[in-house]
């Protein structure tokens, strides 16, 4: 689990947080047992943060660059109005076809578009006033991410941007994606178009919006 507390305190913060009931539960279980990649997932945590931002915000639009299997994806559509949509992003059909299974479960599942493909080609044709950004995808294309973002997101919009203390690994970064990762970091810091904080939530969380 990517976290910087115990495996106590981080479960404590989960058993403090709304259960999220069918099909996240389920999700969550199939997850852990069949997929080494597991702590990938957003779980209720950062995935109860999603939603309570989508929720305060008011947002309709919505994209996610970075789909997995989809758990944080549904977190976000559940928030949405009936109207609203999020269109999620990623190159992997195996992991997005254990998503589609449990989104067909839901009643919000019908306001999530999946875009295989490449994120940057999918955010090429999206148009601007999306709401909110959530990127949680391949980390040496975060600052590129970013950037897209900023063009699409709405004035009153917010970008989430999921690993951003990567371990620790930000401190010292030794490889491609531990660069990324910082230069991210410091891209956002550094603008002053921008303001952000930076939350401690599993691995880093940094939330960004428009001054």
């Amino acid at each position: 689990m990517l976290t910087f507390v115990s495996d106590e305190l981080e479960q404590y913060a989960i058993d403090h947080t709304t259960n999220p009931g069918s099909p996240f539960n389920e999700l969550a279980e199939e997850v852990r047992r069949e997929l080494p990649s597991a702590g990938m997932m957003s779980g209720p945590t950062v995935g109860y943060l999603l939603n309570s931002l989508v929720f305060a915000t008011g947002a309709k639009r919505v994209l996610e660059i970075g789909t997995f299997v989809g758990y944080s994806t549904l977190m976000m559509a559940s928030a949405l109005p009936d109207d609203g949509q999020v269109v999620t992003c990623d190159v992997d059909p195996e992991a997005t076809d254990i998503a589609r299974r449990y989104w067909a479960k839901s009643p919000h599942g019908s306001k999530i578009r999946l875009a295989l493909g490449p994120a940057l080609e999918t955010m090429a044709e999206i148009e601007p006033g999306v709401d909110l950004v959530f990127i949680d995808a391949d980390k040496e294309n975060y600052p590129h991410y970013y950037e897209r973002a900023m063009e699409l997101l709405s004035p009153s919009g917010l970008i989430v941007m999921d690993n951003m203390l990567w371990g620790g690994r930000v401190l010292d970064p030794q490889d491609e994606s531990d660069r990324a990762i910082r230069d991210a970091g410091d891209m956002v810091q550094a603008d002053e178009r921008v303001n952000n904080v930076m939350l401690t939530v599993r691995d880093g969380v940094l939330l960004i919006r428009k001054r």
